[in-house]
């Protein structure tokens, strides 16, 4: 399953809820592995829970014994049993998580998203269709203003996930912002009327 899922972002934050904790420093996995050892008598490494997370670069994809072991570690009986309550609840489909959240699939062209993410970076990105964004503003960031990327999913308190970063005279590369404390600010505005999501 690809960790950056809506599903998985949500198992994610569940799992900080069980804990009440978020999830930004190394002591924080640690304790993650302790809890999860004390509780059910199984290991899951350090190493694994920040490649979950987004802490630390590593495969996109993660196994489904990992998903098996977090979701019963929270009260579910398996991965499979915490993607069945995600459609029964509230007779919603899984994709529509509980997190504050933007889902690409529902913007249209036009339509702008600002974000903001420690130490005091700030961008604003506008849709150009086809899962791709175009950088509008630029604060005290790496990104640059006409820079593009595609992206399907952005979540509050999250890193945010780019791929094909295309800036001038360099290849297309994927890229994270937010990696240790994810996003401080998620702010939606429709490119039509005066319609807005403010998610802060």
């Amino acid at each position: 399953m690809d960790k950056k899922s809506p599903e998985v972002v949500e198992l994610r934050h569940r799992i900080e809820l069980a804990i009440n904790r978020k999830l930004k420093t190394p002591s924080d996995f640690d304790y993650l592995t302790r809890k999860v050892w004390e509780e059910m008598h199984e290991t899951i490494s350090i190493s694994t829970l920040k490649r979950l997370w987004g802490y630390v670069d590593g495969a996109s994809k993660t196994r489904n014994s990992t998903l098996n072991l977090l979701s019963r570690f929270i009260g579910y009986q398996d991965w499979d049993d915490f993607l069945i309550s995600l459609e029964n609840e509230n007779d919603i489909p899984s994709e529509k998580i509980l997190t504050q959240h933007i889902e690409t699939q529902h913007l249209k062209e036009g339509d702008m998203i600002e974000v903001a993410w420690q130490p005091n970076r700030h961008c604003h990105f506008r849709y150009l269709g086809n899962r791709t964004f175009f950088v509008e503003k630029s604060s005290n960031s790496k990104l640059k203003v006409g820079n593009t990327f595609m992206c399907s999913l952005f979540v509050y308190e999250e890193p945010l996930y780019m791929e094909n970063l295309t800036q001038e005279g360099h290849p297309p590369i994927a890229f994270v912002v937010g990696n240790k404390s994810g996003l401080t600010l998620l702010k939606l505005t429709k490119s039509t009327e005066d319609e807005s999501s403010n998610q802060e």
